[in-house]
């Protein structure tokens, strides 16, 4: 599969670039969940790709998107930091997905209607890729059955008040069990840095020792040679005093003998 498919083959997708596309696409994302005529957003799209000096059409955009997503749902079965490893664009995606459950929550808690609530919670518009109401839970849910029981909560959404709380309880377990996640995710994680950081500083403490046992002996030693080298002076100062007294002395033997 053509990594930017379509029309993008030449030239490719850079990894930068891409990162650039899924910023702007998530900064848009909430209007893509708005409105069911995408192709002006994704003008736009390409228009704030132009900017940053990418020459990038509305289909290129869009078909990248797709792949994107696409590569994304190929991962599903691998462990959470495995795909990190292996799927370079994990940390953008999840974001969006993050943030598009958070916002839904939000608009719930706080009964504001708008039109994504009236077409679905997941609901994606007819330009997106099918499949990715699937992505959007495998980024932010663990286990099947709590997939299964938020899909069977949000297609019944609307027919009783009871259902639609349901399901935001379910969203907002979900919610914590995936914030509660990621804590322990980063708390291995920054036990694994405090681990590195110790031994850091060991190695640093150990470096810092040798670093003065060296300066000091470089100070003996050069010590030892400052005295070494007062006594040669002294030697050649005295040799020097004796070869002169020696030389006085002959010659005021050999003026007294009249020579």
């Amino acid at each position: 599969m053509s990594e930017g498919g379509g029309g993008d083959r030449f030239p490719q997708w850079s990894i930068q670039e891409t990162r650039d596309l899924l910023m702007i696409r998530g900064e848009l994302d909430s209007t893509f969940m708005e409105t069911k005529r995408n192709k002006p957003l994704w003008e736009v799209v390409s228009a704030k790709m132009k900017e940053r000096g990418y020459n990038r059409s509305v289909e290129q955009c869009k078909s990248k998107w797709k792949n994107i997503l696409t590569r994304y749902k190929g991962y599903e079965t691998i462990e959470e930091e495995g795909m990190r490893q292996q799927f370079p664009f994990y940390k953008e995606l999840q974001a969006i997905f993050t943030n598009r459950m958070q916002r839904i929550l939000w608009m719930e808690a706080e009964g504001i209607p708008s039109e994504s609530n009236k077409r679905g919670m997941w609901f994606l518009s007819d330009e997106e890729d099918e499949n990715e109401d699937r992505l959007v839970e495998k980024a932010n849910y663990s286990g099947k059955k709590k997939q299964k029981a938020i899909e069977s909560s949000t297609s019944s959404r609307g027919n009783s008040d009871n259902t639609n709380n349901g399901t935001i309880n379910n969203l907002k377990e979900v919610l914590e069990e995936y914030m509660k996640r990621q804590m322990d995710i980063e708390m291995q994680w920054m036990k694994r840095y405090d681990a590195k950081e110790e031994e850091r500083r060991m190695k640093e403490m150990e470096w810092r020792q040798t670093m003065e046992t060296l300066e000091k002996e470089r100070i003996m030693l050069d010590k030892q040679w400052r005295e070494r080298e007062e006594q040669r002076r002294k030697r050649e100062e005295a040799r020097i005093e004796k070869r002169d007294s020696l030389i006085t002395t002959l010659l005021e033997k050999l003026r007294s003998q009249g020579l």
